[in-house]
């Protein structure tokens, strides 16, 4: 099947390899008059912003699955996994939409002025705070792709942890093991491929992303 999606991206894009080469994918050349494309910037922008969206998710999903399939009471893990759920199940132009008219000007307001001013002299870290409209864009975007992602990891770690057999945790619990121990010791190993399965679902989720990512983008226009 991988196989037939490669050869198939391969055909379909044949022209575009025949017109403009290879060198498309690492050049930054982007002239329209000249006809002169270079697909490097965009590349490196959505990889970035996933990424960063994913080092803010993955925790987030972790710690909801554990709560729903190890801590929660029994009452509260059906509403909860349900309105996770229907997290999932909304259109990213409604995230989009949100995080250009809601989100980005709280988040201008009581996270990047202030945070902004402390990290201004910081190396690296400081520079990303230069450009204030540019920071916004980028932080932004990161946070409502990790907000888009999350029911998809969690949803797919939950569903991973309630495979874990109850005797493997029973016999934990047994021995007088804790309930940090049956988890780290127990859940975590056995479930090890179904939690990166998990993670490679929510990158796929945010390197496919564009509409959230274009909406949050007008607003440093």
């Amino acid at each position: 099947m991988l196989s037939g999606i490669i050869i198939s991206l391969i055909i379909a894009s044949w022209p575009s390899i025949e017109k403009f080469g290879f060198s498309f994918l690492w050049s930054k050349d982007w002239d329209i008059p000249a006809q002169e494309f270079g697909a490097l910037v965009t590349i490196y922008g959505t990889v970035v912003t996933s990424l960063i969206a994913l080092i803010i998710a993955v925790p987030v999903s972790f710690g909801i699955a554990l709560f729903l399939t190890e801590l929660s009471p029994n009452w509260l893990k059906r509403p909860l996994g349900i309105a996770i759920e229907l997290l999932a199940a909304i259109p990213s132009i409604v995230y989009g939409m949100w995080g250009l008219f809601v989100f980005a000007p709280l988040f201008t307001t009581y996270f990047q002025e202030p945070i902004g001013n402390v990290l201004a002299g910081v190396p690296i870290i400081g520079e990303l705070f230069a450009d204030p409209a540019l920071s916004i864009v980028i932080l932004a975007a990161d946070v409502i792709l990790a907000i888009m992602i999350i029911p998809y990891i969690a949803l797919v770690m939950r569903d991973v942890f309630e495979q874990t057999p109850v005797m493997m945790k029973e016999s934990a619990y047994g021995i007088g093991c804790t309930t940090c121990e049956v988890i780290w010791h127990i859940v975590l190993p056995y479930t090890r491929n179904g939690l990166i399965g998990g993670v490679m679902l929510g990158l796929g989720r945010a390197l496919g992303e564009t509409m959230a990512v274009t909406f949050i983008f007008h607003a440093r226009k």
